[in-house]
């Protein structure tokens, strides 16, 4: 399965159009939590001609607040009413004594993090009555760093016994802007949690820094991580094409799709032939 965000710009495209053609589709669940009237309407239909997933921006599972357990029932009754596959958040936080910071922070690789993180994610694991699956972001400077991201991602995962959502373009570009291997970074990963894996493109503003921006097509080093990457999972996990401005015409979006899905059913082909 190889899908790409619903967007409300061209809603009218994933109901009756016939140049996009995702396997399913992701939304932020804030996005559509209570919404009524016409809009309802329209995601409700989506979601019976397309599997949902979910991707959320405001759990906050780093922050030093309380978890927010309003935003936890409206997020809880829109699982129930629309059943996504996978619910998803990030490895971040962006809320700070109650006030919302609008971006995806990174957290401090230490062990109090980790212990705080997981707890998190536990409770939320609890209330919900499901696992979840946590996302690697990407981050431009570590923050009072005791180990390695690739250290602190397999504690938060270990100790809070949750999924992975194995961003590709984020270790790309963590690896191209701290200067670390791509591929041994993602070989060390506990790639058996690997549920869901996302596919974007990003904007070079240097030589020595790259922005994860969702606004350009994937490059082809990032292609050829994706393929390393399937090698090793070896699995046929979900993939999503991110794109979230700039956005080209829908043929290309669909070529992009139809380029992740090639690469995944060879990949996965030449990981068998490998086994066997």
């Amino acid at each position: 399965m190889v899908g790409v965000g619903f967007r409300k710009d061209f809603s009218d495209e994933f109901l009756s159009g016939n140049q996009l053609n995702p396997d399913f589709i992701e939304v932020a669940p804030e996005n559509w939590m209570g919404i009524g009237g016409y809009w309802k309407k329209v995601f409700k239909e989506a979601t019976e001609k397309y599997p949902l997933f979910t991707h959320g921006l405001s759990l906050s599972v780093g922050s030093p607040d309380e978890l927010d357990y309003d935003f936890l029932k409206g997020l809880k009754q829109f699982i129930q009413e629309y059943k996504p596959l996978v619910y998803s958040e990030h490895l971040s936080f962006s809320k700070c004594d109650n006030a919302h910071m609008y971006d995806l922070l990174p957290i401090p690789f230490t062990a109090d993090a980790v212990k705080h993180v997981a707890l998190r994610i536990r409770q939320v694991q609890d209330f919900l009555e499901q696992r979840i699956t946590i996302e690697n972001v990407s981050y431009y400077t570590p923050v009072a760093a005791e180990m390695s991201e690739l250290e602190f991602i397999g504690a938060i995962v270990k100790e809070a016994d949750c999924d992975l959502l194995l961003d590709v373009n984020n270790v790309y570009v963590n690896a191209f802007n701290h200067q670390y291997n791509a591929q041994d970074f993602i070989r060390q990963l506990p790639l058996d949690r690997v549920k869901y894996i996302h596919m974007a493109g990003h904007t070079k503003v240097a030589e020595d820094l790259i922005i994860d921006t969702h606004g350009e097509a994937i490059i082809d080093p990032v292609y050829q991580l994706f393929d390393y990457t399937i090698k090793l999972v070896q699995r046929d996990v979900p993939v999503l094409l991110e794109r979230d401005f700039n956005i080209p015409e829908l043929v290309e979006l669909q070529h992009e799709l139809n380029r992740i899905k090639e690469i995944k059913t060879n990949a996965l082909k030449t990981a068998s032939h490998a086994i066997s």
